[in-house]
């Protein structure tokens, strides 16, 4: 059953991984844009026949670009912060399991030396029950 549980909190932990992953992608994908956008107004700025227009949705474009950035590092940063407390929740489910473990080896333990010492003892009162008959 803690198993179980451990399980399902290091599958969630994944899709959280999975999930960062794929933001940390787009937040990339923005930036290469804005490198691209730059490049943009640059060459339409050295042209021959400047065309404000176009340099302004340029630069219109630029800002909505650092708008989502930030937004997208927002994100990435609520995500790293979930995936701090998932991490934790999986290492108190592993603690718990492997707590349950060791107890499980030391009742183990303790049945088997138990166990011994019943045998003995029979063994004992055998030798015993032998001798007094001989």
């Amino acid at each position: 059953m803690r198993e179980k549980e451990l399980e399902e909190r290091q599958m969630e932990m994944a899709r959280i991984v999975t999930a960062l992953n794929t933001q940390q992608e787009k937040l990339q994908n923005i930036f290469q844009r804005q490198k691209e956008n730059s490049l943009m107004q640059e060459t339409l700025a050295a042209a021959e026949n400047l065309d404000i227009f176009q340099l302004e949705e340029h630069r219109t474009f630029g800002i909505k670009l650092i708008g989502d950035a930030k937004n997208q590092e927002r994100i990435i940063a609520n995500t790293k912060t979930i995936l701090e407390r998932k991490q934790l929740e999986v290492k108190e489910a592993y603690q718990k399991v492997e707590t349950l473990k060791k107890l499980k080896e030391k009742q183990e333990k303790e049945f088997y030396k138990e166990f011994l010492h019943a045998e003995m003892k029979e063994i004992d009162d055998i030798t015993s029950a032998r001798f007094k008959i001989g």
